[in-house]
């Protein structure tokens, strides 16, 4: 029967997708914020041609994975426990957005186990960009906001972040048994372009189209269901990191989106010159989601040639 929880040895559980093929070269995700392991079943069907076994976890506080005080290298420890767990030695580390920060932290942490890294659309150590925003769409208090976020504790920055979450939460009613009406809100939240990837995902789950309300709901309720993950996330994504990508040196490659709006190209630059012999590509008119979703069978071919031999 397929795994899609793992007791870690403090008592901790992770939930995860284990998807693609069952014995292929492997590659473990790393989803955005808020979203979870459901995000990789749109790479499910270019997994499995591939002969790639995709893994996604949820991080502290997403789904069933219990919350948990984390940072980038303890989320990072996380994912070669998984791995551990699941009898994978070496492995592929993607991440997709803010989880990007954690793919970072995961390969500069663990270069015995990573054996290539994928970053797309994520945001850099932010308060080391120049201007120090990971968008460039920002008014001078939103400016004001991120540099406050940047110079607060952890517990602070999630204090700071969590009245307006929580009246988006309130907003998007992720509750709401109406797939199609907590569909619409949700998806007019995003770039038109990004919805349309979304609408547009081609396979099932659970026998349902991945591009139905059904199962959009339900990835938006799993990503929602607890606040904890996405305030936990938010507060460490702002600050300086605690790892270097200098120490980085596996196969790396950055997907970055002309368009994209959540984490400017500037970003995949600041990467590119600091991680040694990162490949940089910038997918002209391409949105945040569209970075990853209209690319999987590329972004998975480039990282199984790094990652063949593991399991």
């Amino acid at each position: 029967m397929p795994v899609d929880d793992v007791r870690l040895q403090d008592g901790r559980l992770i939930q995860l997708w284990d998807g693609g093929a069952a014995t292929g070269t492997s590659v473990i995700f790393l989803a955005g914020c808020p979203d979870t392991r459901q995000a990789a079943y749109l790479g499910d069907e270019a997994a499995g041609r591939l002969d790639v076994r995709l893994v996604a976890i949820n991080r502290p506080g997403y789904g069933r994975s219990t919350s948990h005080a984390s940072t980038h290298l303890s989320v990072a420890d996380d994912v070669v426990a998984v791995a551990d767990a699941l009898g994978i030695d070496r492995f592929a580390v993607l991440g997709m957005s803010i989880g990007g920060q954690y793919a970072v932290a995961c390969a500069a942490r663990h270069p015995d186990r990573v054996t290539a890294l994928g970053v797309l659309a994520s945001p850099a150590s932010v308060p080391e960009l120049n201007p120090p925003y990971h968008r460039d769409d920002l008014g001078p208090d939103q400016q004001s906001f991120f540099g406050q976020l940047a110079h607060s504790s952890l517990d602070d920055a999630v204090e700071l972040i969590r009245p307006d979450f929580l009246t988006y939460l309130s907003q998007l009613n992720p509750a709401d048994p109406d797939d199609k009406s907590l569909v619409r809100r949700f998806l007019a939240e995003l770039d038109p372009h990004d919805a349309d990837v979304l609408r547009a995902a081609t396979g099932e789950v659970d026998g349902y189209p991945l591009g139905s309300d059904r199962a959009i709901a339900a990835a938006v309720r799993e990503s929602l269901v607890n606040p904890d993950g996405y305030l936990r996330d938010a507060a460490l994504a702002f600050r300086a990191w605690d790892f270097r990508p200098e120490d980085i040196r596996c196969p790396t490659h950055l997907w970055y989106g002309e368009l994209d709006q959540n984490a400017s190209v500037r970003n995949g630059h600041w990467l590119a010159e600091r991680i040694p012999g990162a490949t940089l590509v910038v997918h002209p008119r391409a949105t945040h989601l569209a970075v990853l979703h209209e690319h999987w069978p590329t972004v998975l071919a480039v990282l199984s040639r790094g990652a063949e031999g593991g399991r």
